[in-house]
């Protein structure tokens, strides 16, 4: 996919459950890219979620495991996802994070703890927060609030629907 650079051979898949939406509940056109490790571990996965008339790409979600090195941002530089959208928007604008905001959300019968972070570009939504699992899973949105309804959409997507074989 353009808005992913592979660094190696087409990994295995996610040894893990990638925490999205299910690709049925969106009206639109859904991209998913794996971030392999040089051993060809899964190192993340990344859905991109585009919207129907060519208005680009709406939402990307980021799964990243523990060590993996799309995790490690200086501070004050944006997450990888957010990065990811604004190359897929061909936006070339530079956008920081001017600050961060914990906020408790249920989603089921879980508690999340949700980091809401703001960037310079207004027009960007972005969250993370992490999973009992330790996976980081960080939702970056162009031009549309990230409300908390969206985490009643979110569930787990079997390793298996990104085997390639």
């Amino acid at each position: 996919m353009s808005f992913l650079r592979r660094r190696s051979a087409t990994p295995a898949g996610p040894d893990f459950d990638v925490l999205a939406m299910d690709p049925g509940d969106w009206p639109g056109n859904l991209g998913a890219g794996l971030l392999p490790a040089p051993d060809g571990t899964c190192q993340g996965v990344f859905l991109r979620y585009d919207l129907f008339g060519g208005r680009g790409p709406a939402m990307i979600i980021g799964n990243l495991p523990e060590g993996s090195p799309a995790r490690e941002v200086p501070e004050g530089q944006v997450p990888f996802e957010v990065a990811q959208l604004l190359l897929a928007l061909e936006n070339d604008e530079e956008v920081t994070v001017v600050g961060t905001e914990d906020v408790p959300v249920m989603q089921g019968d879980n508690l999340l703890i949700v980091r809401r972070v703001k960037l310079s570009e207004g027009r960007i939504s972005c969250v993370q927060f992490d999973r009992s699992d330790n996976v980081l899973v960080t939702i970056a949105a162009w031009d549309r609030p990230i409300t908390d309804d969206l985490y009643a959409l979110l569930k787990p997507l079997p390793a298996e629907l990104f085997q390639q074989g």
